[in-house]
């Protein structure tokens, strides 16, 4: 048998480590420039939450938008 696949190697989860900064800065940035709390960013890891989550910004009044 082949020994190689089994599990994961220090490369896969350096690599899964900085996929996660990648998405997890900017969406962070974004919610706290719009009055949200950056640790909400961590809901998109979270499967049908984050469509929901998605959603709900998409509709939410943007300080630069809103009415006066």
């Amino acid at each position: 048998m082949e020994y190689w696949m089994y599990g994961y190697g220090p490369a896969h989860w350096l690599w899964f480590i900085v996929m996660i900064a990648v998405v997890i800065y900017p969406v962070g940035r974004i919610l706290s420039r719009i009055g949200f709390s950056p640790l909400w960013s961590i809901v998109m890891f979270i499967p049908l939450v984050n469509l929901i989550a998605l959603w709900i910004l998409a509709f939410t009044d943007w300080p630069g938008r809103r009415a006066v």
